[in-house]
């Protein structure tokens, strides 16, 4: 099954708001379809790493046993789903990428370190950033702007 990550924010003159390279680390809280089992810890997915699946036919980003009911899981990013949130989907939620689970379902997202983003009008390049706090701020030098991500929330959705 896919389920869509939704991101939301409130822009302050950024725009092309994205997870940076494929070592870009996407944090999740996932769910077991089999026993409901949700583990405490937060686990990551990039799109560096690929495991075999059992059967040898294709791969995932992770793939893991729960801890309860020792059915293995598996969850994919679909890296040709990664999708920019621009200034103009700023206080809007759209969908950033797509997983494809099996067995699993992402419940909670924590955004952290790894974004990157550019001035709406300058296109300055603001590549380290960090919404672990939901709430980013510097200031571009070119045009004498505060340039800010505030607010960030998400959502999943089926896709």
């Amino acid at each position: 099954m896919k389920f869509g990550l939704q991101f939301k924010a409130t822009l302050e003159n950024v725009t092309n708001v994205r997870p940076l390279g494929d070592d870009f680390r996407w944090f999740l809280k996932l769910k077991c379809g089999n026993c409901g089992e949700i583990p405490d810890k937060w686990q990551y997915v990039t799109l560096v790493e690929s495991v075999p699946l059992k059967g040898g036919r294709s791969s995932a980003s992770m793939v893991q046993k729960c801890k309860l009911c020792s059915r293995e899981n598996s969850i994919d990013i679909l890296g040709d789903t990664i999708k920019p949130y621009n200034a103009e989907d700023s206080e809007r939620f759209k969908t950033m990428v797509q997983f494809e689970c099996r067995g699993l379902e992402p419940i909670d997202f924590q955004p952290q370190a790894g974004f990157a983003a550019q001035g709406a009008e300058s296109g300055t390049q603001f590549p380290e950033i960090n919404l672990q706090e939901k709430d980013w701020t510097d200031y571009d030098e070119k045009v004498s702007e505060s340039v800010g991500i505030y607010e960030v929330t998400h959502q999943f959705i089926k896709c």
